[in-house]
């Protein structure tokens, strides 16, 4: 995990084109709104045994809650570039660079994080085992900043007391800066990601926002 940077949602003029720039959000995902998937996550039932640090050094202030049909989390976005060697993703433009996921690709490779919106769970351990909640690679992610949702995938593992972060692709598509050395965003961050169907091949976005809006759908009609 990275530190991350000040949230943003507006390009910034010059750095088209340049790797990792903020640039403009995307359009909307899928037909479910932000402040509705918002207001299913306004209170918190705790379900990890404590709580998590957004970077290292912070305080221990972020709970994983659930609901019926998903786990979330507020927190802030660090940007993971793992995976595939990529021009936005290398030993060069993050010093953090790892070559592998902790899922990959339906052929064996590596997931791309440059092109793939996908988010990070921190490892399986005492204080919170995503596994036992049906959380696992391809798991569909609804990441929302302000206004914006982004579907995603659970894409890699971190730490196991870290939480809040998110690859390039994810970043890139809310608006916010991708640098992996100098981008993300502050706390602010929800994080909601749906029990149940899988997008399938886990690289496949477009399978993830068709199975993420219909969950989305799900998730704010429930009682």
């Amino acid at each position: 995990m990275g530190v991350a940077g000040a949230p943003g949602a507006v390009g910034v003029p010059g750095t088209e084109g340049v790797p990792g720039a903020q640039v403009p959000a995307a359009a909307q995902e899928g037909s479910v709104r932000a402040a509705d998937l918002l207001a299913r996550t306004r209170s918190c039932k705790q379900i990890s045994r404590g709580k998590f640090r957004t970077d290292d050094g912070a305080v221990e202030n972020v709970p994983v809650c659930g609901t019926r049909g998903a786990v979330f989390w507020k927190a802030d976005m660090d940007i993971d570039c793992d995976g595939q060697p990529t021009k936005a993703c290398n030993r060069r433009t993050d010093p953090l660079f790892f070559h592998a996921t902790a899922f990959q690709q339906s052929d064996g490779r590596q997931l791309n994080a440059e092109r793939l919106p996908y988010v990070v769970v921190p490892g399986a351990g005492r204080r919170w085992n995503h596994t036992k909640h049906g959380i696992t690679g391809g798991t569909v992610a609804a990441v929302i900043h302000r206004d914006r949702v982004q579907y995603a995938v659970v894409g890699d593992t971190g730490p196991t007391d870290l939480i809040g972060e998110a690859s390039y692709a994810t970043a890139k598509a809310l608006g916010i800066r991708a640098d992996p050395r100098t981008g993300g965003a502050g706390p602010g961050v929800t994080y909601i990601l749906f029990k149940g169907p899988k997008a399938t091949p886990i690289e496949s976005h477009r399978a993830a926002v068709a199975r993420g809006d219909a969950l989305a759908r799900q998730f704010v009609r429930r009682k």
